[in-house]
């Protein structure tokens, strides 16, 4: 399952990536925002998506989109389990090296630096990256634990 979310500057955005993943054929569960709402607050949306991929990390990931993708990716990995990269343009090798080697299970897309295309292209290389593990897992075990 992939989680989406979004406050009113990532909005557009979102329901553009929704309908790339379901053309895809990508199941999809929107935790909002719904419409645009210029007065919102991105935690509300976003820290549901962190909740639902910490509560089901092998099987689940998120996508939340904002103006920087930054507030949001610090939403997101205020809640345990979750480990979430901001992507806001240039080399798409961050987007890689985050699930290759941290095991990124969140994306957040900066709405404002990035082009519907520039997105999708960064949405598909992440959910089609694996995790290397080796190493990496002992790091990972780390970041869970809270040390």
């Amino acid at each position: 399952m992939i989680y989406l979310a979004a406050d009113h500057a990532g909005f557009e955005l979102k329901e553009t990536i929704k309908a790339h993943l379901v053309q895809k054929g990508h199941k999809v569960k929107d935790m909002g925002a719904y419409s645009l709402n210029l007065t919102d607050d991105y935690p509300d949306f976003v820290r549901p998506v962190a909740q639902a991929v910490a509560n089901d990390p092998e099987r689940s990931r998120g996508i939340v989109f904002g103006g920087s993708g930054q507030g949001e990716d610090n939403a997101a990995d205020k809640v345990l389990g979750v480990r979430s990269v901001v992507y806001y343009g240039g080399p798409l090798e961050i987007v890689e090296l985050s699930r290759k080697h941290n095991n990124a299970n969140v994306l957040s897309l900066g709405a404002r630096f990035l082009t519907s295309e520039q997105a999708m292209k960064a949405v598909d290389l992440w959910l089609a990256t694996a995790f290397e593990k080796g190493r990496h897992e002992r790091r990972i075990k780390k970041i869970n634990s809270g040390a």
